[in-house]
């Protein structure tokens, strides 16, 4: 089995802004002495997860990243009449497990976690399991019981994207997927865009502006994206699961494919599917393809000149440094060549 898998994608966004900064500006970034649109990976990865391609092809699998998972515990021992004080006890017990717990108002018993935690579905039924049998019989979970709650890893998401908990390190997870930050093959522009809306029972009588102006900012672009994933610690990642690694890779290419982020949709309907992908399979050390774009691709045809770009520099890279994949395939969705189900065939094989 070739161990990495490395998918390259072009996908053309129009007006958009798709993953904002703390300014509420389309995120950015400089390459080559030229401003790109960027999206982060952490927005990709988000959108990936959440995506109806994961819920339907890996129902059953996926996590939860949650602080509240405590309130979850609480008030299911509060609802099933453990008392106030033991509740409280025996769900900081439970969630403590998975990291340090935070002040709650200012008191020390707090239950929520002071960070996002991954909860995997086998985790969640422990923890569900745990709760019933304390409900059960009345007393406190003992060590050994909250020992148990790490049980065996079938979470493909966790699998792929990681899982690292700083206070509690041995339910950390390696991720076998890394994800660039999606940039523009091209320079660009942020730009303006102020908008008004009208209030529907203003007669224009007295007040006959608008009801509301406000101001968006956007930019449009095509993107370049890079993923390297780890076959052989995606499959360790899922205790050996070959045929749910088998799920998840394809998964996450036809997310990767077809999901955009969900920043500013409902305003501009940005929803693209990628228009190249290449995929190179193999045991070489992987390496990004992002220096093809170092110098911004310019003129009317940015798509056909990325794609000739690509192709160039992984001709160039196996000339200088030997063939650094042993098995590619593609597909070109603006000349109608290759198929995403052949990509996803490719990166299974």
């Amino acid at each position: 089995m070739s161990r990495f898998v490395q998918l390259n994608l072009l996908t053309s966004y129009p007006p958009a802004n798709l993953n904002r900064d703390d300014l509420g500006r389309p995120k950015t970034a400089r390459m080559g002495g030229s401003e790109r649109l960027r999206i982060s990976s952490q927005s990709l990865k988000r959108a990936w997860r959440t995506s109806a391609v994961f819920q339907s092809a890996l129902e059953g699998h996926l996590g939860v990243r949650t602080k509240r998972m405590g309130e979850e515990v609480y008030e299911q021992l509060r609802a099933a009449n453990v008392g106030e004080k033991q509740a409280r006890e025996w769900t900081r017990a439970i969630a403590g497990q998975f990291g340090k717990l935070k002040k709650d108002n200012g008191q020390p018993d707090g239950l929520y976690l002071e960070q996002l935690a991954h909860f995997s579905p086998n985790e969640r039924d422990a923890i569900e399991a745990l709760v019933v049998s304390l409900v059960k019989r009345g007393s406190a979970p003992t060590e050994d019981e909250l020992k148990l709650l790490r049980h065996e890893n079938h979470a493909a998401d966790i699998a792929l994207f990681g899982r690292m908990l700083a206070d509690a390190p041995s339910y950390n997870c390696e991720a076998a997927a890394q994800v660039a930050h999606a940039i523009t093959v091209h320079g660009v522009t942020v730009e303006d865009d102020f908008y008004t809306a009208v209030d529907d029972l203003n007669r224009g009588e007295e007040d006959v502006g608008a009801g509301h102006m406000g101001e968006t900012e956007f930019a449009a672009g095509l993107f370049y994206l890079y993923l390297c994933i780890d076959r052989e610690l995606l499959a360790e990642n899922l205790d050996g699961d070959a045929d749910l690694t088998k799920k998840t890779l394809a998964a996450l290419i036809e997310a990767a494919a077809t999901v955009a982020p969900t920043g500013k949709q409902a305003s501009f309907a940005s929803r693209a599917r990628a228009s190249y992908l290449l995929c190179e399979k193999g045991d070489q050390q992987p390496r990004s393809l992002s220096v093809a774009f170092l110098k911004p691709v310019k003129g009317d045809d940015l798509l056909a000149q990325a794609v000739s770009r690509l192709n160039e520099t992984v001709s160039n890279m196996d000339q200088v440094y030997g063939a650094c994949a042993d098995q590619r395939c593609s597909l070109n969705a603006e000349i109608g060549e290759g198929s995403l189900a052949e990509v996803i065939q490719c990166a299974q094989g």
